[in-house]
């Protein structure tokens, strides 16, 4: 039997109500029989993330603090879901072990992965599912990669399709044999790799959202959804800014060939966005582009020097000097004469004049300008390669809003095209291009 993996993020488990939309949706279709959930999220804006609670009670320990008014709230928290839910789950005795780990002074991975192991219990029960540990499946690489034995494990521990499992998120084991966490919103991560090793028909990810909107509903009210995408179009809206998946997470399901499904909790009976190898005819034909996105937060160094394109091993030297200093960059646009480095501001935080004077007197530039705050917006869609006049709808656009493009860059893959804009002409811009390509 065919089977879907479920993973609910953390306003999905938010208190008991929403565990009870949970089981309403896996029992409404026999093939959703994986569950990963990740830790309870925030009821309202004046909650404290659970991670976070998890956190501060080991800073407590470490500086010899009684942690117990952070444990308290955490602790009432996963106690009242469990209550509200008429479930035993053994709470209590596992809230007891973990005020004694946190005494014993875990390591902060260990401490942080709590939330999902003790909202993944506590589902286990409520949906009469086998509870599987991931640190028992998950085996990690040393550089944070996933190990492809965990596949295989995974897989065989989960071979009965008549059964119900939940496998929670955001952790798994390293080589040491310690538990060891995904960066946050690591969960998406989590029920990819299981939806691999189940090969899973489709790997539902639950949030708050109706799918992927095409750009920034804080930017562009009322913000079209997208049907469908591919992962191409989501890693790169992901890694300009869309947030709703983590970026991560599309690889081991795109390598296997399964399709995402991006829904939402609280209106199941909508669509959501569907996230596909190759879009459908349909789609195909009816969408110029996938979404806008962007970010405010780079720096750009501008490098200009007579005849540099003579001069072998020139961008060598100067990616190296950024390799000194740890720096990666994003962009590297170029014209015969000139080249520019684009990166996140952060990279360069407290050393960017040191990295300036090195520029200086490896490379003699004719000339050497730093541009301290520039906005990227990317343009993204698997039709604009074979689409006429994209640049120019683009270009024209941003002209008719008295917008200034500070550089411009197209992927080899011509999946999007890239503007770079002065921060105070971002929000002005990423609208423009919107209801360039967006009719209402």
């Amino acid at each position: 039997m065919s089977r879907i993996v479920c993973k609910f993020g953390g306003t999905s488990l938010a208190d008991a109500n929403q565990f009870k939309k949970v089981r309403a949706i896996v029992e409404a279709d026999s093939r959703r029989s994986i569950v990963v959930p990740s830790a309870p999220g925030k009821r309202s804006a004046t909650d404290a993330k659970l991670t976070d609670l998890l956190y501060l009670c080991r800073q407590s320990v470490e500086v010899a603090t009684d942690f117990s008014p952070i444990f308290e709230p955490l602790r009432a928290r996963f106690l009242e879901i469990e209550r509200e839910l008429g479930v035993q789950a053994n709470m209590t005795t596992h809230l007891e072990q973990l005020r004694r780990d946190i005494l014993r002074g875990v390591s902060r991975d260990f401490i942080a992965s709590r939330g999902e192991y003790l909202n993944g219990l506590i589902m286990a029960a409520y949906l009469d599912a086998e509870f599987i540990e991931p640190a028992e499946f998950i085996l990690l690489t040393a550089n944070g990669g996933v190990h492809e034995d965990t596949y295989r494990l995974l897989g065989e521990r989960m071979a009965k399709t008549d059964r119900r499992y939940v496998v929670p998120g955001f952790y798994g084991r390293d080589v040491k044999g310690e538990i060891k966490t995904f960066s946050r919103g690591g969960s998406d991560i989590s029920g990819a790799i299981v939806a691999r090793a189940v090969q899973a028909e489709v790997y539902e990810n639950w949030t708050d959202v109706s799918g992927l909107l095409m750009a920034d509903p804080r930017i562009v009210p009322g913000a079209k959804p997208m049907e469908e995408a591919t992962y191409a179009e989501i890693r790169e809206l992901s890694y300009m800014g869309a947030t709703v998946l983590h970026d991560e997470a599309i690889a081991p399901v795109r390598q296997a060939g399964i399709p995402i499904c991006i829904k939402n909790t609280n209106a199941p009976s909508h669509l959501g966005t569907r996230i596909v190898n190759k879009l459908s005819a349909e789609v195909e034909k009816s969408t110029e582009i996938a979404g806008i996105a962007g970010k405010k937060n780079f720096v750009m160094i501008n490098i200009e020097k007579n005849l540099m394109n003579k001069e072998v091993g020139f961008a060598s030297r100067l990616l190296s000097i950024l390799e000194r200093y740890g720096i990666s960059f994003e962009h590297c646009p170029s014209a015969i004469d000139s080249m520019s480095v684009i990166m996140e501001a952060q990279q360069v935080e407290g050393n960017i004049d040191q990295v300036l004077e090195d520029i200086r007197n490896t490379l003699k530039p004719d000339r050497l300008e730093l541009e301290k705050q520039i906005a990227l917006i990317a343009v993204v869609g698997e039709g604009m390669a074979k689409t006429i006049g994209i640049a120019a709808k683009v270009f024209v656009a941003l002209r008719d809003a008295n917008v200034n493009v500070r550089l411009i860059n197209q992927g080899a893959s011509e999946l999007n095209i890239i503007v770079g804009v002065a921060p105070e002409d971002y929000e002005k811009s990423v609208n423009t291009l919107y209801h360039a390509f967006v009719t209402a």
